[in-house]
């Protein structure tokens, strides 16, 4: 088996490291980044549509393409969305650019999510520094409690 590792882009769920240890996968170390061209969408699942104004944040990592397919497998079978593979070239911190795959769900079905969802990746937003207005932006999907 390779053990071969490719960088690629979270921007989600996977941003949350225990999120990512939950399936055997726990990066060595990440980078921030800032992927342009895309905004992100979170109904239920978080998930990329282009945008020629937006951008969104993450984290790289290196992970290899058995670990990458096992992550997967499990988001479309366990989770339900059938994220597939793009070349992206994303932005790190030190203004470094970094050719990475970025898994986007060409068709997701839209409903609300669960806010529990939503902070399992606004924590480690936070964590990480990500900017307040991107931040905002991840908050604004949780679901608003009506009142009677």
């Amino acid at each position: 088996m390779s053990t071969h590792k490719v960088w690629v882009f979270f921007y989600g769920s996977y941003i949350n490291l225990d999120v990512l240890k939950e399936v055997d996968l726990m990066p060595e170390d990440f980078a921030i980044a800032r992927l342009n061209g895309f905004d992100i969408i979170i109904q239920p699942l978080a998930n990329l549509v282009p945008s020629d104004t937006d951008s969104v944040y993450g984290i790289i990592v290196r992970a290899s393409h058995a670990e990458l397919e096992r992550l997967y497998a499990h988001a479309e079978h366990v989770l339900g969305g059938k994220y597939l593979p793009e070349a992206v070239l994303v932005d790190t911190l030190d203004g470094e650019f970094r050719p990475a795959l970025c898994y986007i769900a060409p068709e997701l079905a839209a409903s609300s999510t669960e806010g529990a969802y939503v902070d399992r990746i606004v924590k480690p937003a936070r964590e990480y520094g990500f900017p307040e207005w991107y931040i905002q932006r991840l908050e604004s999907f949780k679901p608003t409690k009506r009142k009677n």
